[in-house]
């Protein structure tokens, strides 16, 4: 078996962690920013739409040209961009400018690079992944996105001693040290036309459809895609959690963080052991099917337990879910011929980002009638429906991807 930590894909693994750091630390900066000036759980989901909002265009017009352009490029190219929107906020909010509206724009922009990003790396991350190594590979990219969480309570920190515009410095300073080193990727990418003519609008749209019945015609990816667009919907409640720690009484910012740190030491727990751990095959299925079911039960009941419970539960719902999440993607990236796989991640992500603002959206606005932990528990109950009425009774569809040896 070949090798899993080559040269390329070191590269980009360690490229992904510094700028995942740097996104944490400026996200959640600007996030506490938004909800200090706004005092409105309302504006601050909406903050969150709009930053959320491309994801449901981008991907789709991003994942057909990134079947015919390089994915390498893209990637840091959109880190130099990113460096550069974050060089432009430090200087803007330094001087003690905020601006509602301005801030909405700018969170849509840096939502559309994050979004293009999203769909060039998850389909040049199996092109650098040597057959056989997709367990580990997935299990290591499992563990990246949930280390962020590590910068939180640092951000937190950082936010009431130095202020948000040096934040933004240091984050916009580890954009451009990833995107350098992105720079140095030199994998071949076959998927690349060899044609040099022009790229028409029609054949744009054309292969945008492409990308869409690719899903209609594949059951399994069908009934993947609806269950995870009914879930990313449902899991978007977690953005009121930050409102509902600085409203309560006797919660804070830093106790939210240490909630969500217990989950990203699941993940990361998790992580490690599916790098070691090789699941059966036949049974797979099954251990994804058990993990979205007792992670509803958790959604629905953790916000009424206290701190100490809720830490525990989080860190369990970590540790399984990443299991799940290693499960679908391993198999699924596997299964889908490489002319396809952008075209795919583009419109999947299209449907999780659609899932995702309607979510958030409606439960910023139930959150102004209803108390969120009742919010929470609605959602709660939708996911673990769809678990039964979606996955279970499209089972059938799903076990030979996810079935299969990676």
């Amino acid at each position: 078996m070949e090798k899993l930590w080559t040269r390329d894909f070191t590269i980009l693994t360690f490229g992904s962690v510094v700028s995942v750091f740097g996104n944490a630390l400026a996200g959640f900066a600007i996030s506490l920013m938004v909800l200090d000036y706004s005092e409105s759980v309302f504006l601050f989901v909406l903050f969150m739409v709009a930053f959320n909002l491309p994801r449901a265009i981008a991907p789709m017009l991003a994942g057909p040209l990134l079947d015919t352009f390089s994915r390498r490029k893209t990637i840091y190219t959109m880190d130099f961009l990113t460096f550069a929107l974050f060089l432009f906020l430090f200087f803007l909010l330094s001087g003690g400018f905020f601006n509602y509206l301005l801030l909405l724009a700018l969170a849509f922009l840096k939502g559309t690079f994050d979004s293009i990003y999203l769909v060039a790396y998850e389909s040049l991350y199996p092109v650098l992944v040597a057959k056989g190594n997709f367990r580990k590979a997935y299990s290591v990219s499992s563990m990246i996105m949930p280390l962020s969480a590590v910068m939180m309570p640092i951000a937190a920190f950082l936010y009431d001693r130095i202020g948000v515009g040096q934040i933004l410095l240091y984050s916009a300073i580890a954009f451009f040290v990833a995107a350098c080193l992105e720079t140095q990727i030199r994998v071949d990418e076959t998927h690349l036309r060899e044609s040099k003519e022009q790229y028409r609008f029609s054949e744009f749209t054309k292969s945008l459809r492409e990308g869409i019945a690719y899903i209609k015609e594949e059951k399994g990816l069908q009934v993947i895609t609806a269950y995870f667009f009914v879930a990313m919907f449902a899991f978007s409640s977690h953005s009121l959690l930050l409102p509902y720690f600085t409203e309560t009484p006797h919660l804070s910012v830093m106790l939210y963080t240490l909630v969500i740190g217990a989950s990203v030491l699941g993940r990361v727990v998790g992580g490690a052991i599916q790098y070691k751990v090789e699941l059966p095959k036949a049974k797979k299925f099954m251990i994804a099917m058990t993990v979205y079911v007792v992670s509803s039960f958790i959604e629905i009941g953790f916000i009424f337990t206290p701190v100490i419970v809720m830490t525990i539960l989080m860190f369990t719902t970590g540790l399984i879910t990443v299991t799940s999440f290693n499960i679908r993607m391993s198999t699924t990236q596997d299964y889908i011929p490489d002319e396809k796989r952008a075209r795919f991640n583009g419109a999947f992500q299209m449907f999780m980002t659609i899932g995702t603002v309607s979510g958030q959206l409606i439960a910023g606005a139930l959150a102004e009638v209803i108390p969120i932990r009742a919010v929470i528990v609605i959602y709660g109950s939708i996911v673990l429906t769809a678990a039964f009425a979606i996955m279970w009774r499209g089972r059938r569809h799903v076990m030979p991807i996810f079935n299969r040896t990676v």
